[in-house]
């Protein structure tokens, strides 16, 4: 099949058409739908009075193959230059079924379950999807028509573009940054703020998800130096995470230690970690490397579960110590003698002061690590890490040890996200094996990947969307991996460094003025 851009000419044209080899794509794409619909969506065990049965769906197992063949058939319109079957297919199917979605909103329930009985799918969220999907081939159609016989841009000339585009993010980063800090700062603030229409609702559940937002970013920024800045992709970064906070929580359950003295320790705990998991893959590079991590962290995981007299293995560890202000605890009624935080400020007593401690004490601890972050970039430590990530045979040959620079980055990166760990710990109150599975490493690593490797702004972004947001929309949680499954094959096709990523060196020598040096030149050529 013949491409549609004439690149002799510089225009989109529109080529006949290999029917057949139209129609072996298409079907091609609709068997792989079909097989993949018929193991995963034909048989659904549900609850009945008196125990399980098995529901077929073979209806919605039809609707994903025709919906596959035909958005097949779509994209090879597009590409080959003839936007409009597409419009004026995907336009009124998309106009229908945005009027019967909000039609089985605002209708009596008798009328709404027979609009509801013509929609593709009984699922509301996978119709609502379906009917995005036709708006965005809709419009892609009408854009294709409008830049019709206009020069086509190259794949060179798009990744330009973005590179152009990341890197006015990053200048606007100056402003976003600090737009961001300050909304950061203020926002426990208005819990205490009289209800306005212009300033948002701030209860316990907006400070919690502020609060598990914050972690991810603080986890985002310390993954970022092993993976954004030295270039070692790491699957196993819970583990960790796990360290740190197994650390603390054995530290304050069995000695009795505050959370401000275990908290140096979690960290070095986890560095520790980082460096024995370092030398054995010092000769890996690339996937073998992601191999290798991703064991470490299922093995500490393991240990964990197995090891039951140490860490108490699937039941956990409960009780513990949770952080104080300055040795001022957030207790009601606290033991004879000890003064708490609210009777030592004059303050009543209110359950979210220690909410919003912990707010403070994780945006605290996320800074810090954002600023270490930015000034060891710095550092000769931090120039062998982007020179690491660009070619370790030429570090080699600059004379910059690998062994050393990649120990420095597990460790480093290790060490934060053993501090997050302890955070982590003294929260809940509670720890066990299972809040430290793959799945957390995957949303580590999707925030990094997403944000942009080595851009502090963009992991921040990241956490917001792929954290915050979910959290808005608890009903939709089961479709949350669908959702980082499709960011992330977005991003490998359109942005593969990521969306805010823009490689600019640290450091740059200083520019010699020009006229100077030249007019300097000029003099010593010209001197006999």
């Amino acid at each position: 099949m013949t491409a549609a851009n004439d690149v002799s000419a510089g225009r989109v044209t529109a080529k006949p058409l290999d029917y057949p080899a139209v129609v072996k794509e298409c079907g091609l794409t609709a068997l792989v739908m079909f097989g993949l619909a018929a193991g995963m969506v034909a048989f659904r065990i549900r609850d009945v009075p008196g125990g399980l049965e098995i529901a077929t769906r073979f209806g919605s197992v039809v609707a994903i193959t025709v919906i596959g063949f035909f958005g097949r058939l779509a994209m090879v319109l597009l590409r080959e230059g003839r936007p409009f079957p597409v419009l004026v297919t995907a336009l009124p199917f998309a106009v229908v079924m945005l009027a019967a979605l909000s039609a089985s909103r605002f209708v009596e329930p008798e009328t709404a379950a027979l609009v509801e009985g013509y929609l593709p799918f009984g699922d509301v969220v996978v119709n609502w999807i379906i009917t995005i999907v036709a708006f965005v081939l809709a419009g892609r159609a009408v854009w294709a028509l409008r830049h019709t016989g206009a020069s086509a841009r190259t794949v060179s000339d798009r990744e330009e573009a973005m590179d152009a585009f990341a890197a006015r993010i990053q200048r606007m980063a100056r402003f976003l940054g600090p737009v961001l800090l300050a909304s950061a700062i203020v926002l426990p603030l208005l819990a205490f703020a009289p209800n306005l229409p212009f300033l948002p609702k701030v209860d316990r559940r907006l400070l919690d998800i502020g609060i598990l937002v914050l972690t991810y970013v603080m986890l985002g920024w310390g993954l970022n130096i092993v993976v954004g800045l030295a270039g070692l992709l790491d699957l196993g970064y819970v583990a960790f995470y796990a360290v740190g906070a197994y650390s603390y929580a054995l530290l304050a359950t069995h000695y009795d230690l505050s959370f401000w003295v275990c908290l140096p320790f979690a960290g070095l705990m986890a560095a520790t970690a980082g460096i024995i998991l370092g030398f054995p893959v010092l000769r890996l590079r690339g996937d073998y490397l992601a191999i290798v991590t991703l064991g470490f962290g299922e093995m500490i995981r393991i240990i964990l579960l197995n090891w039951y007299d140490f860490t108490n293995g699937p039941d956990g560890i409960s009780g513990i110590a949770r952080p104080s202000f300055f040795g001022l605890p957030f207790l009601r009624k606290p033991p004879e003698g000890v003064e708490t935080f609210h009777s030592f400020f004059g303050l009543t007593y209110a359950p979210i002061d220690r909410i919003i401690f912990l707010y403070y004490l994780i945006l605290t601890m996320a800074l810090i690590t954002n600023v270490f972050t930015l000034r060891i970039r710095k550092l000769p430590v931090g120039r062998a890490w982007e020179a690491l990530r660009e070619d370790e045979i030429a570090c080699r040959s600059l004379g910059i040890n690998p062994r050393n620079t990649k120990l420095t980055a597990f460790s480093i990166g290790a060490m934060f996200s053993g501090f997050a760990g302890s955070f982590f710990a003294t929260r809940q109150g509670f720890i066990s094996p299972e809040s430290f599975t793959f799945i957390e490493s995957a949303v580590i690593l999707a925030i990094v990947v997403l944000g942009g490797f080595g851009s502090q702004i963009g992991v921040v972004l990241a956490a917001i969307i792929l954290i915050g947001l979910p959290e808005f929309f608890r009903e939709l949680q089961q479709y949350r991996m669908l959702a980082f499954g499709a960011a992330m094959v977005l991003i490998m096709i359109w942005r593969p460094a990521g969306l805010l990523a823009h490689r600019e060196p640290t450091i740059r020598l200083p520019e010699i003025a020009k006229g100077k040096s030249r007019s300097g030149g000029d003099a010593a050529e010209a001197a006999p």
